[in-house]
């Protein structure tokens, strides 16, 4: 069975993503998510054609009122300069108010594609492993689902309305610029080449460095969640200076990075503009030529130069909006990066029947091998039988493997090689709601959420009536606390419940561990942060909440685990040592050992 249960390994994902990138691209991914809203594209589409439709024509009037005006002086036909001067300004209004409707119907169809983003990138987080979160900072995650998202928000609710207008504009304007004058449109034919050339080159220079800003801005990030989370060690540890001076170098990376990507990317716009005034000033030269050759009208040539602003304007401004676009594709690759990711069992609950006998709790080990790197083994050979209802102690030196044995009993990883069975099954052939949902895990590490302490208590299991909750906190000793309080039971906790203190969390958590209707218990240091007396009675109540279940106990005081059926020495990943406490105590090895320091 080697190499079964390497769903996870660096290859297989690296072979995915690069499929994935391959099959399509990041625009191509994006245009995916507005196509969901094809009935607000079409009609924003409509709305482009028209709003600019009617601005085009504004520049024709124009020369028509501009060939209103004689040679001589008062040869002025003020009736035609009227009437296509009001007819100028109501298609100006009209394209003005399509323009307003266009905008406020892409921030809707832009916002609405941003939550759903949003959700799936939030929906992809929940289904990753573990492992994932092994591998990548907390701020990082963070910047993706907002940063990242936001910036793609601002590009799909601006600029795509700049792209659709600048299609139809210049398209527009040529065509107009054709019918006036097909000799001055020549003029173009050097400019917008060496527009696209200088443009071209450019966005290949600056693509790189939006993809180093995000980057460097996820890291910063990281650092920062690190540092706020880890304040009271900082500060216990008088780290300030250092943690002060990290963040600057992290911050001089990201601004660095923020700085070559901006600057290089704002060189676009200028170089443009100054090829469209370029082109303006060949325009009246060579209209001058015409003019005085009789090829052209003084109203032609100032309709042909005000249509070569409104083709060379959405140009220029095509080549403004190219570092946004840019720094948008950065942002929406690491975004489609995460959600690349390959999620934990992906579509293993089709394939398990849904009628399964209930879990007993018989668990079985046999010649397990697991790491976390490659080549890197923590548990080596691993094998271990446990039968229904046994309480099981798993104890060691900090980094022998006893985690890492929950982590997959848990399944959160699977092993190398070897198998895990529970009541006779592989745990691969369960799917991993059912085979989670048969243990009750407490953890060192507690975690509350912003909310009351019944909606914690209840957290799993929200049918459960306010009775069971109250004798699961009475069992686990914190009834009484509870109702000390001012609102008790719906009083709500802060993140993290950081208004209690560390003890009360961790019996919050073994209450809740309690309600679980399960055939395993895992506790994994259950009872480090509360005192001796409390820790007693704490052990008495799982006794008797526990009676018939099997009970998988990690701790490093050996003080908690002496009634135990049976106690396992994890040394170097391997059962050094295994028996109840006397038969280990009698040995004198390694238990012996760490008992008897202990006692120290």
């Amino acid at each position: 069975m080697a190499n079964h249960g390497r769903t996870d390994g660096v290859e297989v994902k690296g072979s995915a993503l690069s499929y994935m990138r391959e099959k399509k691209g990041t625009l191509g991914r994006l245009a995916g998510y507005l196509l969901h809203y094809k009935g607000r594209l079409a009609l924003a589409l409509f709305m482009t054609v028209v709003s600019n439709s009617l601005a085009l024509v504004g520049p024709l009037l124009s020369g028509y009122a501009v060939d209103a005006i004689g040679p001589g002086k008062g040869q002025v036909d003020f009736g035609k300069v009227f009437f296509y001067a009001g007819w100028m300004a109501a298609f100006y209004v009209l394209s003005a108010l399509m323009s307003y409707g266009l905008t406020v119907l892409m921030v809707t169809v832009s916002r609405k594609v941003v939550q759903k983003m949003r959700e799936d990138v939030f929906g992809r987080l929940l289904s990753l492993p573990v492992g994932y979160f092994d591998r990548h900072q907390t701020g990082d995650v963070l910047s993706r689902i907002t940063y990242d998202i936001d910036v793609v928000n601002e590009s799909l609710s601006s600029d795509l309305i700049q792209m659709l207008t600048t299609v139809i504009t210049v398209g527009g304007a040529l065509a107009m610029m054709i019918v006036i004058s097909p000799y001055l449109v020549l003029v173009f034919c050097f400019t917008v080449p060496l527009s696209a050339a200088i443009t071209r080159f450019i966005t290949g220079k600056t693509r790189p460095l939006y993809r180093a800003r995000s980057a460097s801005l996820g890291r910063l990030n990281g650092f920062v969640e690190e540092t706020v989370s880890g304040q009271k060690t900082i500060k216990a540890y008088c780290g300030e200076e250092t943690a002060a001076w990290e963040f600057t170098k992290k911050d001089r990376e990201a601004v660095e990075a923020y700085y070559k990507a901006e600057y290089y990317g704002s060189t676009v716009g200028p170089m443009v503009n100054f090829i469209n005034n370029l082109s303006l000033s060949l325009i009246s030269v060579f209209g001058a030529f015409l003019y005085l050759a009789g090829k052209m009208r003084v109203g032609q040539i100032s309709s042909f130069v005000l249509y070569s602003r409104k083709f060379s304007g959405p140009i220029n401004e095509m080549a403004n909006i190219v570092s946004d676009l840019q720094s948008a594709v950065a942002a929406a690759e690491r975004v489609f990066m995460l959600l690349d990711e390959l999620p934990e069992g992906e579509g293993e609950e089709a394939g398990h029947p849904k009628s399964m006998r209930k879990i007993q709790g018989k668990v079985e080990l046999s010649h397990v091998n697991f790491g976390y790197g490659p080549g890197k083994a923590v548990l080596e050979d691993f094998s271990l039988e446990v039968f229904p209802g046994e309480t099981v102690a798993i104890v060691g030196s900090t980094g022998a493997g006893k985690t890492t044995f929950i982590n997959l009993l848990m399944r959160f990883y699977d092993p190398w090689s070897g198998a895990i069975l529970v009541d006779g099954k592989d745990i691969r052939e369960i799917p991993r709601t059912r085979l989670r949902g048969a243990y009750a895990m407490v953890l060192q590490d507690t975690w509350l959420f912003s909310g009351t302490i019944y909606e914690n208590l209840a957290y799993g299991r929200e049918e459960v009536g306010r009775e069971e909750v109250m004798a699961a906190a009475k069992a686990a000793r914190i009834h009484t606390f509870i109702t000390q309080l001012p609102d008790g039971y719906d009083t709500v906790l802060k993140e993290d419940g950081a208004n209690i203190s560390k003890g009360q969390k961790q019996l919050l958590t073994i209450a809740r561990a309690m309600l679980q209707d399960c055939r395993m218990v895992i506790l994994d240091e259950a009872t480090s942060n509360v005192d001796t007396r409390t820790e007693v009675q704490i052990q008495q109540a799982m006794g008797c909440l526990t009676e018939g279940k099997t009970c998988f106990i990690i701790a490093h005081r050996l003080s908690t685990v002496r009634n135990a059926d049976r106690i396992l020495v994890v040394d170097q990943g391997r059962v050094a040592e295994q028996g109840n406490h006397q038969e280990l105590m009698e040995k004198k090895g390694i238990y012996y050992q760490l008992y008897e320091a202990q006692r120290i």
